[in-house]
C-alpha cells in the first residue's frame, strides 16, 4: 500500500522490550529514492531521553497502522547502545558501514535490488548472521542519505516557469521506496496537489534546493486530480503514467529515466 511520509511522523517504536520513541524524520537514500532510516526520538524508561537514533526497516519484526505503531527486533539495550551519529548532518557511508556492523545486516548498498540482492528489507533481515560484514572501504565518505524534512519545501521547477514546492513523499509500505513526491501548487493555483515521480527529475540543486522537471506548467495545470485524502490506487496511478507517457512501474517500466537523487544532470 502507498503511504504518506508524513502521516508516519509520531508513530511509535517499539522494541522487544519496551518502547523506544516517536518517529520525527525519515533519511533517504539520495540513488534509489529509498526510505533507508527512520529517524526516532529516543523517550523510553530504558532510553536516554531526547536522544535521537536510527531505525532501518531491516529490523522490522510488524507494523499495527491501526494503532500506530513499528515492532522492531531489537532490544531497547541494543538501541542504547548503537552508534551515535548526527542525524542533522548528512550521514556518510563509513556511518552506515559502523551503523550496520552494530546490527549485524548485510549492506544493501553495491547490488541492483532495492535493498542489496533484494526487494523488501525483510528478506534482507533473513541475511544477517551473527558474524559482522566485511569492512568495505570503497565510498566511505560518500554521502548518499538526505533528510526527508530538509528535502520538503525544495523549490520545483518546470521547463518554463516555477511550479510549486515539495510538501511530502509516498512511499511503498513493504519496499519503503519513494514513488511520488507531493508537490504543492498554491502559490499559483490554490487547493492543487499533484503527484510526480522522483525519476522524472531532469536535475535537483542542493545547493539552491531545487528540483528541475521537464514538466511545463501547464501540464502540471491539466494532470489527474489527486485528493490527500483518499489512498492512492492503481487506477489512479494508470491515469498519472498514461497522462505523462510514462512506462508503468509495476509492468517492469524504466524507472531510471531521470537522475538520482543525488548527482545534477543538465535538463533536458
Amino acid at each position: 500500500m502507498l503511504r504518506s511520509l508524513k502521516d508516519l511522523e509520531r508513530y511509535t517504536v517499539c522494541a522487544t522490550d519496551g518502547d523506544i520513541g516517536g518517529v520525527v524524520n525519515f533519511l533517504l537514500d539520495d540513488e534509489r529514492w529509498t526510505v533507508r532510516y527512520l529517524v526516532v526520538q529516543a523517550g523510553g524508561p530504558l532510553i536516554l531521553n531526547g536522544r535521537m537514533v536510527l531505525i532501518s526497516p531491516i529490523s522490522f519484526r510488524q507494523i499495527d497502522w491501526s494503532t500506530k505503531r513499528f515492532d522492531v527486533a531489537l532490544s531497547m539495550n541494543k538501541v542504547e547502545n548503537s552508534p551515535s551519529i548526527d542525524v542533522d548532518k548528512p550521514v556518510s557511508r563509513a556511518h552506515e558501514q559502523d551503523y550496520s556492523r552494530y546490527y549485524g545486516y548485510s549492506y544493501y548498498w553495491g547490488d541492483p535490488g532495492l535493498w542489496g540482492m533484494r526487494a523488501y528489507p525483510g528478506l534482507l533481515a533473513e541475511e544477517r548472521s551473527s558474524a559482522a560484514p566485511a569492512v568495505d572501504t570503497t565510498e566511505s565518505d560518500d554521502v548518499h542519505l538526505r533528510s526527508a524534512s530538509e528535502v520538503r519545501g525544495y523549490h520545483i521547477q518546470g521547463s518554463d516557469e516555477a511550479i510549486g514546492h515539495v510538501e511530502d513523499f509516498i512511499v511503498d509500505d513493504e519496499t519503503w521506496e519513494v514513488l511520488y513526491l507531493v508537490i504543492d501548487t498554491s502559490n499559483w493555483w490554490v487547493g492543487k496537489k499533484v503527484l510526480v515521480a522522483p525519476q522524472w527529475a531532469s536535475r535537483i540543486s542542493w545547493s539552491e534546493r531545487k528540483v528541475h522537471v521537464a514538466l511545463s506548467k501547464e501540464a502540471i495545470k491539466k494532470s489527474p486530480e489527486w485528493n490527500g485524502n483518499e489512498a492512492i490506487n492503481r487506477e489512479y496511478e494508470a491515469r498519472l503514467y498514461d497522462y505523462y507517457g510514462r512506462p508503468v512501474y509495476w509492468e517492469g517500466g524504466d524507472r531510471t529515466e531521470g537522475s538520482s537523487l543525488g548527482k545534477d544532470r543538465p535538463d533536458r
